[in-house]
């Protein structure tokens, strides 16, 4: 993260967006065509870092990462949206009645906001398998549907999830016939997994995983905690999510259990329990996809123009009377 001090055109806005992702731009985008004044606070640390590219977004398929999000940049800038980088530490209601917040940053920095948009994504917590941190995002991978295509027809392992089980490697059989699924500690394979597997030609390899093999910078296997070398060339594995949503929680926002961890609860536009704040992309869910944080991005930005709109046509009538 930048620590650079940018000052800052204006000590109010009508919304700060927390986060600079597919969420975040794209809320700022529609606010700023809008003609609402935005900053967008970037805390430079995307969830999508490691990958090379991106997938699975129309007119945007194998862009990369970091090529889109400059784009982004470009775009919100052109409606007079500012971005700095920085870490939002703490969002105060205003307390005189009004709604609105004081954002504070970790630099020392200070403006008002009407709204907030929150928009600071998730930390991925990877299996404790040696070598795996080294490797992700180049051979071991998450999503097929992020990066099935171009691994198709090789070798593929898969490491069972907590949560998803057998999951992952019956999915991931639409992408390659060569299939093996190592359960590790995961001992809750059920029978009806197991007559699945089979019947997609899976080859299950009981035993724990103790790391993984690489030759000339490539993964070459997966090593068993017995010694035993299964050749591979790509591993799937699922990730344990932790919301980034530290700012929404001490705001009060309400959260609710889901398969893959607690998230804050919002409505089909993006709004959380809290007045004023709107939450999107993955500080709401794990398995919210490039193009659809841009989406729930989209859908938060316009709703709240809608609100910040009301709120100023109720405010004028009332004095009109």
């Amino acid at each position: 993260m930048s620590t650079h001090n940018v000052s800052l055109a204006r000590e109010q806005y009508d919304v700060v967006v927390v986060g600079g992702g597919a969420a975040g731009l794209s809320a700022a985008l529609v606010l700023g065509r809008a003609r609402r004044s935005t900053l967008v606070v970037d805390a430079g640390a995307p969830r999508n870092a490691p990958a090379a590219h991106m997938q699975g977004y129309l007119s945007r398929d194998g862009m990369s990462p970091a090529e889109f999000l400059e784009a982004g940049r470009r775009e919100i800038a052109a409606y007079g949206v500012e971005w700095t980088a920085g870490e939002v530490v703490t969002a105060v209601p205003w307390g005189d009645g009004t709604l609105g917040f004081t954002v504070a940053l970790a630099d020392g920095r200070t403006v008002r906001a009407r709204r907030l948009v929150v928009t600071t994504g998730l930390v991925d917590t990877l299996p404790p398998v040696d070598g795996v941190a080294d490797r992700w995002g180049r051979d071991v991978l998450h999503c097929p549907y992020c990066h099935g295509w171009e691994v198709r027809d090789e070798a593929f392992g898969v490491i069972a999830h907590p949560v998803m089980g057998a999951h992952q490697a019956l999915l991931v059989t639409q992408w390659s016939d060569d299939v093996v699924f190592f359960p590790h500690t995961y001992d809750a394979v059920t029978e009806e997994d197991r007559r699945r597997l089979a019947a997609a030609g899976v080859r299950t390899v009981e035993g724990e995983v103790a790391g993984l093999v690489v030759e000339d910078d490539r993964l070459a296997g997966v090593r068993m905690a017995d010694g035993r070398v299964i050749g591979r060339s790509v591993l799937f594995v699922g990730t344990l999510v932790t919301p980034r949503d530290g700012l929404l929680t001490t705001l009060g926002a309400a959260t609710e259990e889901t398969p893959m961890g607690r998230f804050v609860t919002v409505d089909p536009t993006g709004r959380t329990s809290v007045p004023g704040v709107w939450a999107a992309g993955n500080a709401i869910g794990a398995a919210e996809q490039v193009i659809n944080a841009a989406s729930g991005g989209y859908r938060a930005g316009a709703l709240l123009n809608m609100d910040l709109l009301t709120e100023d046509l109720d405010r004028k009538a009332a004095t009109a009377v």
